[in-house]
């Protein structure tokens, strides 16, 4: 008590007091898998074994346990959100004496290389078109407003491909106002990961969703400050709702090394993918190059911008060694 009134009492005085690190407030409500299990009510499965296979990673199976016991009480969380913020939208439009035609529900979905981003975003776009209310879910990763490869190499960024700035943001924030707005027909870039880079001339087209849900590595990141108090956007101001994957780094470098280990004897071995020249490494050989590339790229984009922001989601479902969620923490409201 001592130590609040002496803080309250400097900060009177204009006097900056040190906060503690220690607080014991959370602005989190933690679940472990059967608490967070329990909250699924009566949600039935609507995706059948053959469908999970499909909607599964190249390292991570999901199981129909899984599901229902993390993404079936997500899904009823989610389906409720939505069905909240249709009935703010129409509220707000009456008293703006409006007739304004409903807005899509954005979702972001962000998290390291390999932690099962994708993964997570299908299932959910899978579970969410199967409730009555917004049966049209979109998907769209971040990828397609990287910059070209050539344009990375003439700025010499290839080597932090995947950092914030390596990504035609502006772009990317114009296409989800349009999208926000309720323009029908809004159109995106497409990326390859075959090829790694964007597909010239290629677009894919979101008309009008329900739910949209976008995925990448920085969709948390905040914009700097403005020196002027206007107003700089970012992605994550146009999401209603924010999921982060999060994973002990050490376990993501061990799923980022067996993916890789998996694609250099599927993928890489087409002479047209980008990575083909991994293929003719050794088991050692391969196995080594993964690890700089995670260590020398994507563990450093992960300490630097994705992990810094994983207190700016909604949602945050943490994985155990084994892919499974282990623990849920819900945002408070």
């Amino acid at each position: 008590m001592n130590e609040i009134l002496e803080r309250v009492a400097a900060l009177s005085a204009g006097i900056p007091a040190p906060v503690k690190s220690d607080l014991q407030f959370s602005p989190y409500r933690q679940f472990n898998r059967s608490e967070w299990a329990r909250l699924r009510a009566d949600t039935p499965m609507t995706l059948s074994s053959p469908e999970l296979e499909q909607l599964s990673g190249v390292i991570e199976e999901l199981s129909v346990e899984e599901v229902e016991t993390i993404y079936l009480p997500l899904s009823r969380l989610l389906n409720l959100y939505v069905a909240a913020a249709q009935e703010l939208h129409a509220v707000t439009s009456k008293f703006l004496g409006r007739r304004e035609g409903k807005v899509p529900f954005i979702i972001g979905v962000a998290g390291s290389v390999a932690v099962g981003k994708s993964t997570t975003a299908r299932v959910l776009r899978a579970l969410l078109a199967r409730w009555p209310d917004h049966p049209r879910v979109d998907l769209m990763t971040t990828d397609g407003f990287l910059y070209p490869n050539a344009e990375l190499e003439r700025l010499g960024m290839m080597e932090r491909k995947g950092f914030p700035e390596s990504f035609d943001t502006t772009r990317l924030l114009n296409f989800l106002a349009e999208v926000k707005s309720g323009v029908n027909g809004t159109e995106a870039p497409v990326y390859s990961h075959f090829h790694y880079d964007i597909i010239p001339g290629q677009t894919v087209r979101i008309e009008s969703p329900d739910i949209l849900i976008v995925e990448g590595l920085n969709v948390l990141q905040p914009a700097r400050l403005p020196n002027d108090g206007e107003a700089i956007p970012f992605v994550s101001d146009f999401f209603d709702f924010s999921i982060y994957m999060d994973a002990n780094p050490e376990l993501i470098q061990r799923w980022y090394v067996t993916r890789f280990m998996r694609l250099r004897t599927t993928a890489f071995r087409d002479p047209a993918a980008y990575f083909h020249r991994y293929s003719k490494l050794t088991s050692s050989e391969a196995e080594e190059r993964a690890l700089t590339i995670w260590r020398t790229i994507n563990l450093k984009n992960l300490h630097e911008n994705i992990l810094p922001t994983r207190q700016r989601a909604s949602l945050i479902l943490r994985k155990g060694p084994d892919h499974k969620i282990e623990a849920v923490s819900l945002r408070r409201v």
